[in-house]
């Protein structure tokens, strides 16, 4: 799925983040930033060991919930990898919308500020952290959808998605949205 908003391509896809041939990608990273499981595995695994050495070397504590480390891409075709620590489901009432919605926004200022084009991002939170599938998609498309429609430096914002239930959960958020990007009345 494609939908334009201002001068920016969003693109919802079914693939394999590492692949994209975009300037940078998106890591659902823990706050150690330690390369585990998941979506951070595979992005480890793909670049193979520049990225975790910059980590250890310019993030030695790790990175806090809601924020992004940068380092270079390694073997990935990437540019840059933006490891993004989302939060922890806790029921809701422990600010998960906040820092989910500020890691998007961290690696959307991040791509402006290193004039990258392009960016492809996971479903951040959503795997091992327990967040709701419905509840991390809205909140994600309404971060981006937001920063976008104030932004213009961006061409391309690639949301890529694991599985076609997320990529459907992902396709019914930006179907409710109008031709401009904005939220549909009633």
């Amino acid at each position: 799925m494609r939908r334009k908003i201002r001068e920016c391509l969003l693109e919802l896809v079914v693939g394999d983040i590492t692949t994209q041939q975009v300037a940078a990608i998106v890591n659902a990273a823990n706050s150690q930033l330690r390369g585990d499981a998941g979506v951070d595995g595979a992005i480890h695994r793909a670049a193979g060991p520049e990225p975790m050495r910059q980590l250890r070397e310019n993030y030695p504590t790790g990175c806090p919930v809601g924020s992004a480390a940068v380092t270079a891409a390694g073997r990935l075709p990437a540019r840059y990898v933006f490891h993004a620590v989302g939060p922890i489901w806790r029921g809701g009432r422990q600010r998960e919308e906040a820092d989910l919605r500020s890691a998007y926004r961290t690696c959307l200022n991040l791509a402006v500020e290193l004039n990258c084009e392009s960016i492809a991002f996971p479903a951040i939170s959503t795997g091992a952290y327990g967040y709701p599938l419905d509840l991390a998609t809205t909140a994600a498309l309404t971060e981006i959808r937001e920063f976008l429609l104030q932004a213009d430096s961006l061409q391309l914002v690639r949301c890529v998605l694991f599985d076609p239930g997320i990529y459907g959960a992902y396709c019914r958020v930006v179907e409710s949205w109008d031709s401009r990007g904005e939220l549909r009345n009633g």
